[in-house]
């Protein structure tokens, strides 16, 4: 578990070949926030197995309540007896709780105070233990959260704080487009933040289901923010899994990023600009943001070019890639030929290239979805009034369903190719084995996971 993070999230990470869900515990963003998470989870989720397609809401109109079952994971603490009992023993799971508060300087008073009248809200067992059912590729993904209307805002947003932008970028060094493509993205400029208490949700985290040890640093973290009064119990509302703010940071995310942008002598990442964007360039600084970099290039490949270099672990120098035949499809030289990337091809041959830099690793560290990142760093290049991608996506292809996946994955095994456990997740391991089977059979071997591929795999 990520030290950013840390909850099972419904953010989808759908890169064609890699039609999988990066489902993934890396950071606030990814902790199955009501910002991007919920924004995509509405888009990339389905029900989980057993439960009706639209969960009935609760009986004041609110959510729903927790739908009673065992979690799909087949975690012993996540069947429904072990949730029922933990939730029975929730008061006292908090009250224990109290000795470990103390030792990190929470009075007993803010202890109580902030802790009085928590229930569990055990409707957020359903969401940790979620299996999403992706239906959109990677053009889509960015079809979405990189559009006109959200463009139109962020320039507004960089207008009005323009101040503020010009002096985290002087301190820190990170690029003013890139903060604000992901106060964008994460919460559409504020206005998807999430409306669960994240107290609540933490504590409920902490005494009940699979995540308790790491998600009782979070809880007992989000006392601290309080106690220290950088922010009041209201604003803390976000994510069902603890994550808020307009860049949705979790609680232990803000103790190690969040600073006072404009030394009032709080902290606020909520409802102060100033703090915001000073922590978040902060959090990207201390990740290892590259100051006056880019975050990567899209590239055109060449014809019968070898698939098997498109990987993250193979990181060569922009020289050695132009050795390669690489060209940027923009026609424009790099900047500088001495630059590591690695090759990100998410549609395999039939789509545009990109090489990712050190910068596009850092967006990663914020959130581990390649697809994400990917839509963070052009987000930034078109606020900045850079041109939409050249090349072409390959639309006409159909996404794969998550059962048609987990039975691609079942095939490769059956053939030798696939070592892993099928679940229905896309990874480096069936990327790889993808790129095996397809030149065993002649095809060209870019790990992209066509229905051809499959049909190809049933013997059709």
């Amino acid at each position: 578990m990520s030290n950013r993070t840390g909850a099972i999230i419904i953010v989808a990470a759908v890169l064609c070949s890699y039609q999988a869900a990066l489902v993934s515990p890396s950071h606030a963003q990814s902790a199955g926030s009501d910002g991007i998470s919920n924004f995509l989870g509405n888009i990339f989720s389905g029900p989980k197995s057993g439960q009706a397609p639209q969960a009935a809401p609760g009986p004041d109109g609110g959510p729903p309540p927790w739908s009673g079952e065992d979690g799909a994971s087949g975690h012993p603490l996540m069947t429904a007896a072990a949730i029922r009992q933990a939730a029975a023993n929730f008061q006292n799971c908090v009250a224990s709780m109290w000795p470990d508060a103390a030792r990190r300087n929470i009075t007993q008073q803010n202890f109580e105070r902030f802790t009085a009248g928590l229930e569990p809200d055990l409707r957020i067992m359903d969401l940790m233990d979620s299996q999403p059912e992706f239906t959109k590729a990677v053009w889509d993904y960015l079809d979405i959260l990189v559009n006109d209307n959200r463009l139109a805002k962020g320039r507004e947003i960089l207008a009005k704080y323009k101040p503020q932008f010009d002096a985290v970028e002087k301190a820190y060094g990170v690029d003013r487009y890139i903060i604000a493509s992901i106060w964008g993205i994460e919460s559409n400029y504020s206005t998807q933040i999430g409306d669960r208490n994240v107290v609540q949700s933490t504590a409920t985290l902490a005494c009940v289901g699979r995540r308790q040890t790491y998600f009782k640093d979070e809880f007992l973290t989000a006392l601290e923010i309080l106690n220290r009064g950088d922010l009041r119990p209201e604003q803390m509302r976000g994510s069902w899994a603890g994550a808020f703010g307009p860049t949705q940071f979790m609680p232990t995310a803000f103790k190690r990023y969040a600073v006072d942008g404009d030394g009032d002598g709080r902290r606020d990442v909520v409802d102060n600009a100033a703090d915001l964007i000073a922590s978040t360039a902060n959090n990207l600084k201390k990740d290892g943001w590259q100051t006056g970099r880019s975050w990567g290039y899209e590239v055109v490949l060449p014809e019968g070019f070898n698939f098997m270099l498109a990987d993250k672990s193979k990181a060569m120098t922009i020289a050695q890639w132009q050795s390669q035949g690489l060209k940027r499809a923009d026609g424009q030289p790099f900047p500088d030929t001495t630059e590591k990337a690695y090759l990100l091809a998410p549609a395999g041959m039939q789509g545009p290239g990109f090489l990712m830099l050190q910068n596009f690793r850092v967006i990663m560290k914020y959130n581990p979805a390649e697809a994400y990142a990917l839509a963070i760093g052009h987000f930034a290049d078109r606020l900045r009034g850079g041109a939409p991608f050249v090349q072409p996506w390959p639309r006409q292809e159909r996404v794969l369903s998550r059962a048609e996946r987990l039975e691609l994955q079942q095939l490769l095994a059956q053939r030798g190719f696939y070592k892993g456990t099928p679940d229905g997740q896309f990874g480096g391991q069936t990327r790889e084995a993808l790129r095996s089977f397809q030149a065993s059979i002649g095809a060209p071997a870019d790990g992209f996971a066509s229905s051809d591929v499959l049909e190809r795999l049933r013997g059709r």
